[in-house]
C-alpha cells in the first residue's frame, strides 16, 4: 500500500488553493498561546490569498469546560478574526467518524483492544498485545495498525521530521473504550472534509503529525503542509496551557494582546488600533522567516 518511506511532497500542494484553519478545543478558555496560533494561522492563510476556517474540536466530551465554547466564539469576535466559512463543531460529525472506522475495519487496518491503562502500565510503546486476538469491536478500544517504516515530512519552521511509529509508539487508538473518538481520527477526517491544505499549530502537537500522516495515507487523503509554532512559556518554564492554568484571554484587551502576539511571532511592530486593522497590516508584511525557530519562545508570558 505504501513505500518503505512515507514522505510528503509539496508538488501537489502547490496546485491546491490555500485553506488553513484554527481548531481550538473547549477544554478550557483560550490563552495567549492559543492567540499565537490563531494569529499565525490567520495571517499565513491571508498572506497566501487563502481561506481561514474555524473548527471547534469538542469530541472529548468529559473534558469540555463549561462556557469554553462561548469564550472561544467571543474571542473570535473580539479579535475581529473573519472566518471564511461557518464555524463547525466536531460533535456534529460523530456519525462520519464511525463511517471512517467502518472503512478501516473493512480494510483490516484496525482492531479491537481490551488493554486497560493498568495492563499497559508505564509503557508508552504499545506492544500489539491485542492485534491478533480478533476481539469483537463492541465496547472495546479501537487501534490502528502501524508499519515498520519511516514517515517523514518537512515542517516549514522545524525542518525535516521523521518517525517510525512501530518503534516510537506502536499501534495507536482511534476510539476509546468509553466511545470517545480520538483526536487523531477526528482531526484527519475533518481536515479532509474541510479541504484543509495547510496546518499551522503549536509545536506541542509536532509528535502527533506522523500519526496523522499515516492515517491520512491509509484513507488516500491528500498530503498537508505543516508549520509548528514555538510555544509560549510561563515564568516556571511550562508551556502555557489550560492544565497549567494559563490566564484566559481578556477580550477587553484585544488590541494590546494582539500586538504582543504579533511581536512574539517576530513580525514588524504594528500600532494599536482596531484588531481588524492591525491584522490587515500584519497580513501585508507577514514573513514566516521572521518567526522564531525552535520549540519554545525565549520570552515568558502569563
Amino acid at each position: 500500500m505504501l513505500s518503505h518511506e512515507v514522505k510528503q511532497s509539496d508538488a501537489l500542494l502547490n496546485l491546491r488553493s490555500y485553506v488553513g484553519r484554527f481548531a481550538p478545543s473547549p477544554t478550557g478558555p483560550l490563552h495567549f498561546g492559543s492567540l499565537l496560533t490563531a494569529v499565525a494561522s490567520y495571517c499565513d492563510a491571508k498572506a497566501n490569498r487563502g481561506k481561514w476556517l474555524v473548527r471547534i474540536e469538542d469530541t472529548d466530551i468529559p473534558r469540555i469546560y463549561p462556557d469554553s465554547k462561548n469564550h472561544i466564539l467571543s474571542c473570535i469576535d473580539a479579535f475581529q478574526f473573519e472566518p471564511d466559512a461557518e464555524i463547525i463543531f466536531q460533535k456534529d460529525h460523530l456519525g462520519l467518524y464511525e463511517h471512517v472506522l467502518e472503512q478501516l475495519k473493512n480494510a483490516n487496518a484496525i482492531y479491537a483492544c481490551q488493554c486497560t491503562r493498568k495492563i499497559l502500565g508505564s509503557n508508552h510503546i504499545y506492544a500489539g498485545t491485542c492485534r491478533d486476538l480478533n476481539l469483537d469491536f463492541a465496547e472495546q478500544a479501537i487501534r490502528l495498525k502501524v508499519a515498520d517504516q519511516l514517515i517523514c515530512f518537512d515542517d516549514r519552521l522545524q525542518g525535516q521530521q521523521c518517525s517510525n511509529l512501530k518503534h516510537d509508539l506502536g499501534d495507536f487508538a482511534l476510539k476509546r473504550r468509553d466511545g470517545i473518538i480520538s483526536y487523531q481520527l477526528a482531526v484527519v477526517v475533518d481536515d479532509y472534509l474541510q479541504n484543509i491544505t495547510h496546518v499551522v499549530r503549536g509545536a506541542d502537537l509536532l509528535d502527533n503529525t506522523a500519526r496523522q500522516i499515516w492515517l491520512g495515507s491509509l484513507l488516500n487523503y491528500p498530503n498537508l503542509n505543516y508549520m509548528h509554532l514555538p510555544l509560549a512559556m510561563n515564568d516556571q518554564g511550562q508551556k502555557l496551557s489550560k492544565q497549567n492554568l494559563a490566564q484566559a484571554l481578556d477580550i477587553h484587551r484585544a488590541p494590546e494582546l494582539l500586538q504582543q502576539a504579533i511581536l512574539a511571532l517576530g513580525q514588524p511592530f504594528v500600532e494599536l488600533d482596531q484588531p481588524r486593522v492591525m491584522l490587515q497590516q500584519v497580513v501585508q508584511q507577514w514573513d514566516v522567516d521572521l518567526i522564531p525557530k525552535g520549540i519554545h519562545l525565549t520570552a515568558t508570558f502569563l
